[in-house]
């Protein structure tokens, strides 16, 4: 059963409506002692402020509202919302790309490879089984307080989500195909190139949409436990003046940016994908 975007939209809307309103208001009706058992505790403004509170103070950070113009406030500010951003998503960038890079890279080889594979399952499976988040004091203690550090934070946690779909993909490509591939001549890189790669695609891209997920994760942990600037340094010092408004704003930003990043993975995936039947109308 098909529905309509405009219908879609509308009860998107809806729902956003109705929870910005209940969260600026909510809070209110705690003064009617009838209603004060259905109004949770965590509406409370000190713990998640309040939507109009959380936009003036955006116009503060992005340096739009202020009274000494955009220019100025910009100036003086080191690690205003735009610099922050910029700097999460440029050590982010290079996180993501570098993480499904070698994760793509790695999975191809080991699923290709049924010798390498069980050489170096045992060493896969306890670095996939130490928690990333726990490896970041030790990296900042590697590479410092600077963006190399949430780089490589940023690459670890995307590779082992990338390297395990590249290689179960290359494990499920169909035997048939590449024996087919083979009895035509065809080598082994152009057996990877025509047949597997093609194949493994839609588990890589399976893997991409969490994986920009997790990158801004790995940047954003790694600016919380040390950072010289972005929005992971934004939500800390907002946190230590107890500003629940500002820790707010970082992180409706750090939403935008991840929505607007999964859709243009999904994008491309339909665009790279097309000839497969579920992207086969939106090609």
């Amino acid at each position: 059963m098909k529905y309509s975007s405009a219908k879609v939209l509308f009860w998107q809307v809806a729902i956003l409506a109705v929870a910005f309103g209940i969260w600026e208001w909510g809070y209110s009706l705690r003064s009617v002692p009838a209603l004060r058992p259905f109004v949770p505790s965590i509406l409370d403004p000190y713990f998640i402020s309040r939507p109009s509170m959380i936009w003036m103070s955006f116009l503060k950070l992005s340096c739009l509202g202020d009274a000494t113009g955009f220019s100025a406030c910009f100036a003086r500010n080191e690690n205003n919302l735009w610099l922050a951003l910029l700097v999460t998503l440029k050590n982010m960038w290079w996180g993501f790309v570098l993480g499904t890079g070698s994760g793509v890279l790695c999975g191809l080889i080991l699923g290709r490879s049924d010798y390498l594979s069980r050489i170096f399952q045992p060493y896969v499976v306890a670095m996939n089984s130490v928690p990333r988040i726990a490896l970041v004091p030790l990296i900042i203690l590697m590479f410092g307080l600077g963006d190399m550090s949430k780089i490589v934070t940023a690459w670890i946690v995307v590779f082992f989500v990338v390297f395990f779909n590249t290689f179960e993909g290359t494990r499920a490509v169909d035997r048939d195909q590449i024996a087919a591939a083979r009895l035509l001549g065809a080598s082994e890189l152009t057996v990877l190139r025509t047949v597997v790669v093609p194949s493994a695609l839609a588990w890589v891209f399976a893997s991409l949409t969490p994986a920009v997920s997790f990158a801004l994760i790995g940047v954003i942990v790694g600016e919380f436990i040390g950072a010289e600037r972005g929005l992971g340094k934004l939500i800390i010092e907002a946190e230590a003046r107890a500003n629940a408004a500002e820790m707010m704003v970082a992180i409706f930003v750090m939403m935008v940016v991840g929505i607007v990043l999964a859709t243009i993975v999904r994008q491309l995936q339909s665009y790279l994908l097309r000839w497969q039947p579920q992207f086969e109308s939106q090609g």
